[in-house]
């Protein structure tokens, strides 16, 4: 078994049991994110205490595409200060997925990432 294998069965892994695919009890920040293309749902919850996300969690549907790229993206968000967020862009998330997504999957894959940076920006 080659590694872009092993990347795929993570990923269909996540889309089974996502990580942080939860309600957060103390919330600070929600945002929804759309995918219409393939119709994935999520939305996302922060709990940020001085300037840092304590806790974040999701909830939603979608592909397997968009569901591991919100757990991943949520797994290593987690205890980060909001101005470092920045760092976690397009590239760090290609990077957590591992293994070439197409053109016409990006809006999957980036969901999470678009939908944290929105939110973000109202912070």
């Amino acid at each position: 078994m080659n590694i872009e294998d092993l990347y795929k069965e993570n990923i269909l892994e996540l889309y089974k049991k996502p990580l942080n695919f939860k309600v957060l009890e103390k919330t600070s920040h929600e945002q929804k994110g759309h995918n219409p293309n393939c119709g994935d749902n999520i939305i996302i919850q922060l709990y940020l205490e001085n300037g840092y996300i304590k806790d974040i969690g999701f909830q939603g549907s979608g592909c397997a595409i968009s569901m591991a790229g919100v757990s991943l993206l949520t797994e290593c968000a987690k205890n980060l200060n909001i101005r470092e967020d920045s760092e976690i862009n397009e590239e760090k998330v290609l990077d957590l997925l591992g293994i070439p997504i197409s053109q016409g999957r990006m809006r999957c894959a980036m969901l999470g990432l678009n939908t944290l940076g929105v939110m973000l920006k109202k912070v």
